[in-house]
């Protein structure tokens, strides 16, 4: 595809999120801030059996943290913590399928960190 497509795709991300809003009930919470542009992203995940079952992000940021987010929750539903808590910053670019400028990757990754933060929170250690 081309560079193009991805950009669309990222677009959409950013102007209708997915999993954006609260869980229909109390999950684990972990909330990240990006000084840098303001990005501030809040993950809310439903745990069972050390997968996550549902996810949900709010907050407000760039189109790249945004979009990041959403993509990050649509391939989070369903996974192991393991498999989650393994992800980096290469995982979160082949999900974004663009490269980045430094400044850039720190808003991509701003969801990531919140992601595994809130895993942290309850209870699975790397």
């Amino acid at each position: 595809m081309s560079l193009d497509i991805y950009k669309e795709i990222i677009l959409d991300h950013y102007k209708h999120p997915r999993n954006f809003g609260h869980l229909p009930r109390e999950g684990t919470v972990a909330q990240v801030n990006n000084p840098l542009c303001g990005d501030d992203i809040t993950m809310e995940l439903e745990i069972t059996n050390n997968k996550v079952v549902d996810i949900r992000f709010h907050g407000q940021g760039c189109a790249i943290a945004i979009a990041s987010a959403s993509l990050l929750t649509e391939f989070a539903k369903n996974q192991k913590l393991t498999t989650l808590t393994t992800m980096n910053k290469d995982s979160m670019l082949e999900l974004l399928s663009v490269e980045l400028s430094p400044n850039r990757l720190k808003c991509a990754l701003v969801s990531l960190e919140a992601l595994q933060k809130a895993i942290k929170t309850h209870g699975l250690h790397t």
